[in-house]
């Protein structure tokens, strides 16, 4: 391709801007990158193609992009002026080896906007070419020819700490949100108020039974929409055999969308780009049945786009929210540039009743749920500066026990949704943790083991935990994370994995800053497993890397 010379119109600032890439690392050694600059003129297709063949590109659109190849340090502006494109790449050792070398070069997008990327992002037309520069980013970091063989995006900084990439096309996570109800429920105390409320308050043995298991579950705080206006207006929820299906789905459709709305605005609120930009919508609830679906509702409240696309799942209970994370993971790979937002969205409220003798469940289910929501957003190629990953995840799968279905069930009646928990659910889990875990391993190609690994497991309750932790033999803080949100919130169906997603984030970006500082030596595993438990017995997992 001929060296040309760059031409700015009458409005254009005479220089052009430079975002540098704040993952770039110049002084040991890695690819160097930067991100978007501005110009009025475009390539013709055929010859953008021919520097994205160069640079083994070809996968990503050419059209109206110029990629170019700048074996130099950029200042953060610079004169406008002829580029040479063609250049051999430099060579530079990778952690002192003299036998792994990295490409050292800047990839440069070129654009025909002068306005930096919280304006330029805003018009949903660019989405695509953002995703370009992040795909052109992710892949200049990650040159197979040149990084050697079990390079996964990891090098050391010199500081004590290891900077990390998301490889290219694997869905990341790039914001999480949460949301509770108002009304907080404290586990002491709870037995004797719960009784009080559904008129038991004078069977001190049903009362000892209860506390019992408040204390068993180990939570200590949770929250719940149901209030005592609401039981004030329908009796029938005490009831026993009392029509009011009707009443709990209106009121659970109302308060699962609003918990869903605040969970997403927050998730979007962290991202940073206008909601418009989410191109598909995976919505999880088993709190409500009605049509249209939940979201639908999410989507207009949210200001999405009419056009997108969207996925609601049902009914999946425990394992809801990272069956959710998989069909986003696979959305988001699937589709380039696309950014999905999952909504995961739930309340006891269908459920709540007075306990019964012949439903041994009706006091576990009072000792250990939660009402709430979370969102999680999830793209491949993240955009620099604009976007930041955390999670990256690679493989995804479930798997059932056989004849295990009867163990967790729900079923929906005119008193609204019964269901019954088999005592032999943490044993079942215990005996095929191992075989389940053993499979996700083989998918990172790596010489690792379990202790060497992090743990997000959906903490459906202490006993569960248990059975992973002494089957799995690990140590007792892998699954410190999962214990603390089953304390501070209870089990909250499907969203509770995503809260244990957040709290091992927050984690990392503390023990990060200890490594920094001086305060710690140990770094986090990059590698780990998420896990979670519903009926079937089905077990959904997913192999992960921490990019904190």
């Amino acid at each position: 391709m001929n060296q040309r010379s760059t031409k700015q119109s009458a409005s254009s600032p005479g220089k052009w801007k430079c975002i540098r890439n704040s993952g770039c690392a110049h002084d040991y050694g890695t690819v160097e990158v930067t991100d978007l600059l501005t110009e009025d003129s475009r390539l013709h297709r055929s010859e953008s193609l021919q520097v994205l063949k160069k640079f083994k590109l070809s996968r990503l659109r050419a059209d109206g992009i110029h990629i170019e190849y700048v074996p130099m340090h950029i200042d953060d502006t610079f004169e406008a002026g002829p580029r040479q494109p063609h250049p051999p790449p430099l060579n530079r050792p990778v952690n002192g080896s003299p036998e792994v070398y990295k490409f050292v070069y800047h990839v440069c997008l070129y654009t025909s906007t002068s306005h930096l990327p919280q304006q330029f992002h805003s018009k949903t037309k660019n989405l695509d070419l953002y995703s370009m520069a992040a795909r052109a980013v992710a892949l200049a970091r990650f040159d197979t020819d040149a990084a050697g063989p079990g390079n996964f995006g990891s090098l050391s900084s010199g500081a004590g700490t290891t900077e990390k990439y998301a490889r290219p096309g694997r869905a990341t996570v790039l914001a999480i949100g949460r949301a509770v109800p108002g009304v907080v429920v404290k586990q002491e105390g709870m037995a004797e108020k719960f009784l009080r409320d559904v008129h038991r308050d004078d069977d001190p043995i049903l009362l000892a039974k209860l506390q019992r298991l408040c204390t068993n579950t180990t939570v200590k705080t949770r929250y719940t929409v149901l209030t005592e206006k609401i039981l004030k207006e329908n009796p029938g929820f005490l009831i026993e055999g009392a029509s009011t299906v009707k009443q709990r789905l209106e009121i659970s459709a109302d308060a699962v969308t609003k918990l869903g709305v605040e969970a997403a605005k927050k998730a979007i609120e962290e991202w940073g780009r206008p909601a418009r930009e989410i191109t598909h919508l995976v919505y999880v609830s088993s709190s409500e049945v009605r049509l249209p679906g939940g979201d639908l509702h999410i989507a207009i409240n949210l200001g999405l786009r009419n056009e997108v696309n969207r996925v609601m799942l049902y009914m999946l209970g425990c394992c809801g929210g990272a069956a959710g994370i998989r069909v986003a993971k696979d959305l988001a790979e699937n589709n380039p540039g696309s950014r999905v937002l999952l909504t995961t969205s739930e309340t006891c409220l269908i459920g709540y009743r007075a306990p019964h003798p012949d439903r041994p469940y009706d006091l576990v289910g009072a000792a250990l749920f939660g009402d709430g929501a979370a969102a999680m957003i999830i793209g491949a190629d993240p955009i620099p500066v604009v976007e930041t990953p955390f999670f990256e995840f690679h493989w995804a799968g479930q798997s059932f026990i056989p004849e295990t279905e009867r163990t967790i069930e729900g079923t929906l009646t005119e008193e609204g949704i019964i269901f019954t928990l088999g005592r032999e659910l943490p044993k079942l889990i215990e005996h095929n943790i191992d075989e389940f875990a053993q499979g996700l391993l083989k998918q990172i190609g790596l010489d690792l083991k379990y202790e060497d690994l992090f743990w997000a497991v959906h903490p459906g309750g202490p006993a569960i935990l248990n059975a992973v932790e002494k089957q799995l033999n690990l140590p007792r803080d892998k699954l410190l994370c999962s214990r603390q949100v089953l304390s501070d919130y209870g089990n909250i169906n499907s969203n509770t994995i995503i809260y244990v997603l957040d709290y091992m984030r927050k984690a990392s970006l503390q023990k990060r800053k200890d490594l920094q500082s001086g305060l710690s030596t140990d770094e986090d595993p990059e590698w780990g497993f998420m896990l979670a438990f519903g009926p079937g017995v089905t077990i959904e997992g997913m192999v992960a890397r921490n990019l904190v």
